[in-house]
């Protein structure tokens, strides 16, 4: 068991769902709160990790927002990149597709490019693992905001290694078709799609991601257990899904890890990948994913090891990067137990 603890650890991994700013370290975040005055709800760190403990989605969304409030300058962003970038390669996250959220930042004054700017100086410091962003477009903040902020990304995509888009934020609320006509122009423009669905509503969103936004994979889907004819399209067209199985509990989206639906997903032969979502708001790492699927799911070392190659298969990498980096994951002293 204790060899097996280890490896979860050592195992080498990719992250194609984590939000950068759901991934802040604990003590950048208090690093952060101290510059800025601090918070009477936060007199110390301890208080802050209790800070993160949620009755319902809603309430996950309104912590959310709280934190945002000590994000305020372009310095910040490049210290919580760097944190954050150390903190996954301390985890051997080798390949990671980090989500930024530019929209819920204006009222701060900052713009996105410079802010995606200011995320890749962050990420550069931290040669061990190597990062791709992806815009969050944040269907709240309605569909001008979304294509405001796809042009922004535009002028910065190569130098800020942006490649992809998704829509984060109150899914029961903002249907996804209303931004199609973004998605097209993200396509024209040369990124790749994925959509926040099927987490706080039901299979209809993930039918309008795959039909209206035509996306390339799926944020989370896990409601497409609700609907047999989803299933089979997901599994034929194999369709990816950024799966979150604590992210799911933590936010009460799943009542607990043994109602999580993964594995069903898994035996009807869906592409699935597995990631932690905002890690520092739930406590939890990809080794922990792994161990409790084994542990509480029935998942085998092997069919980990399966998943974590789903992972890079589903990756926006090329496809050359992506024979390279599996290559570099079976061959290493690593994968085996």
């Amino acid at each position: 068991m204790t060899q097996l603890l280890s490896w979860y650890e050592r195992i080498p991994k990719v992250e194609l769902h984590l939000h950068l700013e759901g991934a802040i370290p604990h003590p950048t975040l208090w690093q952060l709160i101290q510059k800025y005055g601090g918070s009477p709800e936060v007199p110390d760190l301890t208080a802050l990790q209790k800070r993160f403990q949620y009755r319902d989605f809603i309430h996950f969304l309104e912590t959310w927002v709280w934190k945002n409030q000590f994000i305020r300058e372009y310095d910040d962003y490049t210290l919580i990149a760097e944190d954050v970038a150390r903190d996954l390669a301390v985890q051997h996250v080798r390949y990671a597709e980090v989500f930024f959220s530019p929209s819920r930042f204006f009222e701060s004054g900052m713009k996105t490019p410079e802010m995606a700017l200011a995320i890749r100086r962050g990420f550069s410091l931290v040669p061990e693992i190597r990062v791709n962003l992806v815009a969050d477009l944040v269907r709240d903040n309605g569909l001008d905001n979304a294509a405001a902020v796809l042009a922004d990304i535009s002028e910065v995509k190569s130098e800020a290694g942006i490649i992809g888009i998704t829509i984060g934020g109150s899914e029961q609320a903002f249907p996804p078709g209303p931004f199609a006509g973004v998605y097209e122009k993200a396509r024209r423009l040369g990124f790749h799609t994925s959509a926040h669905a099927g987490e706080a509503a039901g299979p209809q969103s993930i039918w309008g991601a795959i039909h209206d936004l035509r996306v390339d994979r799926i944020g989370h889907g896990i409601r497409a257990v609700e609907d047999e004819r989803l299933l089979d399209y997901l599994a034929v067209n194999k369709i990816p899904l950024e799966v979150c199985p604590l992210s799911n509990v933590r936010t009460g989206v799943v009542s607990s890890l043994e109602a999580h639906p993964v594995r069903r997903l898994f035996r009807r032969g869906l592409v699935l990948t597995i990631n932690t979502d905002d890690p520092k708001m739930f406590g939890n790492s990809l080794a922990e994913e792994y161990r409790l699927l084994v542990e509480k799911l029935g998942f085998t070392p092997w069919e980990v090891r399966d998943l974590i190659l789903q992972g890079i298969r589903s990756s926006w990498l090329s496809a050359e990067e992506k024979r390279r980096l599996e290559t570099e994951f079976i061959t290493g002293k690593d994968w085996v137990i």
